[in-house]
């Protein structure tokens, strides 16, 4: 089942169901308002909306419509919570060697995350609006998990149940901030501004073998300015499942239905895959050049994150943006 919203209704969208191919749509909006509604009744809305996505495939769904992505919000234009990861250590590894730490070993045992901003996502199509080149723009290429209602102290095998939907983020980073930021040891606040998430969110049974572990075992394709810029495998060199990150984030804390958590940038020991974020490929330029050559984004610029299946059709829905400067 693929979920996502339509920009009217309020903030918060109306909930539609998409068709597996991302072409036709029908109102949900009788099961469920939102999609953080249908997740706040998910044992009693899940299986209504799928028996709506089984009609919409037999092209039996009242009210059904042809699809303009344009028309989507962010399937979640907001929510209670997003808690990003750093599960790709050879991210973590290149990066430090390029400066020359080491990474502590309580990296590969203890997961690398925190709180990231919720209130608002911006839809597959919305520009990213920037105040100012100077930050370092950076794109984030990620896959999210979102989840239902889960307790306080739930173990990885029991988090697994509580993975109820898929999807892909644009985790913005304005890189030029971040060292000041880390500098007073609190963590990320400017550095980190709105992501965008893919055009919709799926259930794992969706996903089929794709869907193993708790892991996407599929490419991440990226491409900026109309060029291909990397392909690392989701399923490739993720120290951590998404399993194990929500029992992570849950250990002292119950979290809400409509929790986002975060993989963190893709990146796999095999750098002929290239990149999720550019920043990544800096460090592989440095630690092979001895300086980074690729720049960060600049206004005009545009990026494309999508991923595919086995046969080559679009999963998610492509996320595709373009930098802008902020508009006072």
């Amino acid at each position: 089942m693929k979920l996502g919203s339509l920009k009217v209704g309020g903030r918060d969208g109306t909930l539609v169901v998409v068709s597996r191919d991302l072409t036709r749509a029908v109102r949900a909006d009788g099961i469920a308002p939102t999609l953080q509604a249908a997740l706040d009744d998910w044992p009693h809305a899940a299986p209504r909306l799928n028996a709506l996505a089984q009609q919409l495939a037999l092209g039996a769904a009242a009210g059904a419509f042809d699809l303009d992505v344009h028309q989507l919000a962010a399937p979640l234009p907001r929510a209670y919570e997003f808690v990003d990861g750093s599960a790709y250590l050879p991210h973590v590894e290149r990066v430090r060697k390029a400066r020359g730490a080491e990474v502590p070993k309580s990296f590969y045992t203890d997961p690398l995350m925190y709180q990231a901003t919720s209130a608002g996502f911006l839809g597959p199509r919305d520009d990213v609006m920037v105040p100012s080149e100077e930050f370092g723009i950076d794109l984030e290429a990620e896959v999210i998990v979102v989840t239902d209602d889960v307790p306080m102290a739930t173990t990885p095998a029991q988090a697994a149940q509580h993975i109820q939907l898929v999807g892909l983020i644009n985790d913005v980073s304005l890189r030029g901030l971040i060292p000041g930021e880390l500098a007073k040891g609190f963590g990320f606040l400017q550095s980190k501004p709105r992501s965008a998430l893919s055009p919709v969110l799926v259930t794992p049974d969706e996903l089929g073998d794709a869907w193993q572990g708790e892991k996407l075992h599929l490419p991440m394709r990226t491409w900026l300015n109309g060029k291909w810029f990397g392909a690392p495998e989701c399923g490739v060199d993720m120290q951590f499942s998404f399993a194990e990150l929500v029992a992570h984030v849950a250990k002292t804390r119950p979290l809400a239905a409509g929790t986002l958590v975060g993989s963190g940038t893709i990146a796999n020991q095999d750098t002929s895959l290239g990149a999720s974020c550019l920043a990544e490929q800096r460090t592989v330029e440095t630690l092979r050049d001895g300086k980074p050559s690729t720049p960060f984004l600049k206004y005009g610029d545009t990026l494309r994150i999508e991923i595919t299946d086995q046969a080559g059709a679009s999963v998610f829905g492509a996320i595709e943006q373009k930098i802008v400067p902020l508009v006072r």
